[in-house]
């Protein structure tokens, strides 16, 4: 018996919002001094490095439960299953239901429990709760499931990452051209088809790292209210996923049993191409190895960095042909990786 991912699926918001859209903003430094560059330059920048060239935003009238919803929709359908067999609804998020134009976010309902009476599930033993993990959120969501069902108290569990991060950003700062709105989700449980979930992985760096990412004001020193938005210290975050993601990527594929060679893709969270790419090729130098072409798909380049929604999406687009290029065959070996705010890194390696 195995524990496998049965159904997928994903949202993808409408509202396209490109590069250029963002030549008219007024961007600022921290500090709130004015940046000595045209915001053409600093855009072409902000490609060059991140590889994003256009991001989805939900329409006004959407929250993060009602794309959440979507997704979960897509996913029970695609499994082929009875909605109320689902015994927990595990929603991974960052900032609850935010509406459009406001400055609290809404936690009460759980988002789990929003996406439960949407989807109309009557059954109290179906356990809904909320995960706030950073970007890894969805990963260790499965994880947690997975423990369910292994432990028995679940047989079959959906596990959401949602979020709409246009709705926390700083117009005035550089990094909210990094942030996008999206849902993935998935259906996990036992089945009598080898493979699943071999092995997987999770570490918190919290005692000099938790504060990388956090809320604060704006960078705009003009404007008085207390909203605050997503914040982050770029540079920090890199270095330390450089410093610390391959190994743990490396220890959780040891825990599997399984050779470098057997792995087919790794999906990433979309956080910044370029420190994905570096990620990844430092992974395989600990291997004394290239890294392969083709063995990392991206669609941060289209979609944005969308948080907890990053790699359920990815791996949907690619199981439903949608991304060119890339493919998954049945009994290929993918891992699963992740890092954010906490700082949190986590990692699953999965058979399909």
């Amino acid at each position: 018996m195995a524990i496998r991912i049965t159904g997928t699926g994903s949202y993808i918001p409408s509202i396209i919002e490109k590069n250029e859209d963002f030549y008219e903003h007024e961007f600022l430094n921290a500090d709130g001094s004015s940046i000595n560059s045209p915001n053409e330059v600093i855009v072409k920048k902000f490609k060059a490095i991140t590889g994003i060239k256009e991001r989805r935003y939900i329409k006004k009238e959407l929250l993060n439960s009602d794309i959440a919803y979507f997704a979960s929709q897509k996913a029970i359908e695609d499994a082929k299953i009875d909605k109320e067999s689902i015994d927990y609804i595990i929603v991974a998020h960052n900032y609850g239901d935010v509406q459009y134009n406001t400055e609290q976010s809404d936690t009460v309902p759980s988002i789990a429990s929003r996406v439960k009476h949407l989807l109309q599930i009557k059954n109290p033993k179906c356990v809904a709760y909320d995960l706030l993990f950073g970007c890894p959120g969805w990963i260790e969501g499965v994880i947690q499931a997975k423990a369910f069902i292994a432990s028995g108290l679940a047989k079959r569990c959906l596990i959401i990452g949602s979020e709409t991060l246009s709705r926390v950003i700083d117009k005035h700062d550089r990094d909210s051209m990094i942030y996008s709105d999206g849902a993935g989700a998935v259906i996990l449980e036992e089945n009598n088809e080898a493979g699943g979930i071999l092995a997987h992985d999770t570490a918190t760096f919290a005692l000099d790292e938790a504060h990388y990412i956090y809320f604060g004001e704006t960078n705009n020193a003009e404007i008085t209210d207390k909203r605050r938005y997503i914040k982050m210290y770029g540079r920090k975050i890199y270095e330390f996923a450089l410093s610390n993601v391959p190994s743990a990527l490396k220890a959780c594929l040891e825990k599997s049993g399984k050779s470098i060679n057997d792995v087919k893709k790794i999906l990433i969270h979309q956080a910044n191409e370029k420190m994905d790419e570096a990620i990844v090729e430092r992974f395989y130098k600990l291997y004394d190895m290239e890294m392969p072409e083709g063995i990392m798909p991206m669609s941060i380049n289209l979609l944005g960095n969308s948080s907890v929604a990053t790699v359920p999406t990815l791996y949907d687009l690619i199981l439903k042909g949608q991304l060119d290029h890339q493919e998954i065959n049945k009994g290929d070996i993918i891992l699963f990786a992740s890092v954010g705010a906490g700082m949190n890194i986590n990692a699953i390696i999965y058979q399909y």
